[in-house]
């Protein structure tokens, strides 16, 4: 079968770097093609590129369309094409309707006004492709993200697009919502529309896509039809190497209790309904603690109200090291010992315009002082001491933050969480959003958090991360402990019907 995209030799340089080296790459019509690699890999520069962000004349080697060499000056260039690009941050006005959404910058007009009964009428249809029955005249802002998303492709899919393009898009879904766009997705390639699908995700890709082309480093590793290989052999060529175990637990001597939590009650606000309630477990030195539940379980609200960062206490008690913990400071928290690792790097945990030696720092101020003053050679010397040890694969502290990866902004991020020395470390979806490599050195930090005495705890929405990293796990139902199981103890099966509200007896 003719490709209908297709790229001979691509390589793209940048200051200082390769980018894109020889990238040969090919997508046949009606197929979903899966591109998987690291974190800095080379996919977002690809993706640019297919989309006109790159314009023609600022790389090397050819682009091709339906067998013709294609010359993309712009974005507009590509879409005119048929080319869409759906990103992990949705390029939605949040206070415009969805029918204006669909529409922006190009809606039907009628002299020099808009045909406002067009406009609603083709939004009905398009929307109705994706399987949206939403009032037109609803603000974007008051969608869920993944209803967003189909507004997105919707919008995409009423620009007469023939290839399209999704960027990490189950990252901030339901498991409801991922069904819900992988449903679409097939349903779109029935119709003839082609996909390229990057992801982390390999039970996704493995489920959906009909090929799998691996890069490294900027280049082209692997094209493989899905059923020809396998996860492992994906992972092997991402990183390089073979990998014997995904989750390298090492075996755990839990010490003494470090958390504890009894009977704890916790609401949004003074004057709202319970959002936790009876909660109680501890985390012994040496420990990891896996948290899990279904989306809306509480498993975030948990941890944030802990550390002090959300809701108002109804009743109950937490300790760290035997001391009480009050409710409703996150300064008291990190000076007794306990730090956070937030699920949201980006808007809690990072100032993304600032640079690393900044964001390092940022929690541990108040250990760097001298005097009412920074002691800004220790500050430097401390964080450069941290950025070594991650491995944060920038050129220096001066680096700004924004433009690393999502595997280094974690490690960032971890690092801000650790210059604090903590004796208890809150771990909320560490993993999400970073590729295989980035994981792994995630999985051995939290090894040598607990060889060194600390207290983990971690929340995953992944079953196999939670079961393959955890000690002991709790799973959470509707604000309430649903069920606690040794590891030996812990089968997909039992947990999940935990997080549902039932109980299975061990086999």
């Amino acid at each position: 079968m003719p490709a209908l995209l297709e790229t001979r030799a691509l390589t793209k340089r940048f200051p200082g770097v390769t980018a894109l080296r020889d990238v040969s790459f090919d997508l046949r019509p009606g197929e979903i093609h899966a591109l998987c690699g690291e974190n800095g890999a080379g996919k977002s520069t690809l993706i640019k590129l297919l989309s006109g962000l790159h314009p023609h004349g600022s790389y090397e080697g050819e682009l091709r369309l339906d067998d013709r060499p294609a010359q993309f000056r712009s974005i507009a260039d590509a879409q005119r094409a048929g080319i869409a690009v759906i990103y992990q941050e949705l390029a939605l006005v949040p206070e415009l309707s969805i029918a204006e959404n669909l529409f922006l910058g190009s809606e039907p007009r009628r002299g020099l006004l808009i045909d406002w009964e067009k406009l609603y009428t083709d939004a009905r249809a398009v929307l109705a492709r994706v399987g949206l029955t939403l009032a037109l005249e609803t603000p974007v802002a008051q969608l869920g993200v993944g209803q967003q998303q189909l507004v997105e492709i919707a919008k995409a899919l009423s620009k007469q697009t023939r290839i399209l393009i999704l960027d990490e898009p189950t990252a901030a879904l339901a498991e409801r919502e991922v069904e819900t766009l992988l449903d679409l997705l097939r349903d779109l390639r029935a119709h003839g529309i082609a996909c390229i699908y990057i992801s982390h995700k390999l039970d996704e890709v493995f489920t959906l896509a009909d090929r799998i082309t691996v890069l490294r480093d900027g280049a082209t590793i692997s094209t493989r039809a899905t059923a020809a290989t396998s996860k492992h052999g994906v992972i092997r060529d991402m990183v390089g190497r073979e990998i014997q175990d995904l989750f390298p637990r090492t075996a755990s001597h839990p010490g003494d209790v470090l958390l504890r939590v009894e009977a704890l009650r916790a609401a949004p606000s003074a004057h709202t309904p319970a959002r936790l309630q009876d909660i109680s477990f501890t985390v012994r030195a040496g420990e990891v603690l896996g948290i899990g539940g279904l989306m809306g379980a509480g498993r975030t609200e948990l941890l944030m109200h802990i550390f002090g960062a959300w809701g108002v206490r109804q009743q109950g008690r937490v300790e760290i090291r035997g001391q009480t913990l009050p409710p409703g400071s996150p300064v008291q928290a990190l000076a007794s010992g306990l730090a956070l690792v937030s699920e949201d790097r980006k808007r809690y945990g990072l100032v993304l315009e600032r640079d690393i030696g900044f964001n390092l720092s940022l929690s541990s101020l108040a250990r760097l002082r001298r005097g009412p003053l920074i002691d800004e050679e220790s500050e430097v010397r401390v964080s450069q001491k941290m950025f070594s040890a991650l491995r944060v694969k920038a050129p220096s502290l001066e680096t700004v933050v924004g433009t690393l990866s999502g595997g280094n902004q974690q490690k960032v991020v971890i690092g801000k969480a650790l210059m604090t020395a903590p004796s208890v470390v809150f771990l909320d979806e560490p993993t999400r959003g970073i590729d295989i490599g980035a994981k792994l050195e995630v999985y051995e930090l939290v090894n040598q958090l607990t060889a060194e005495g600390k207290a983990v705890v971690l929340v995953s929405s992944e079953l196999p991360e939670l079961m393959g990293m955890s000690d002991r796990i709790l799973m959470l139902h509707e604000g309430r402990v649903g069920g606690e199981f040794a590891r030996a103890d812990a089968t997909p099966e039992r947990l999940l019907a935990a997080a549902m509200g039932h109980q299975l007896s061990a086999a």
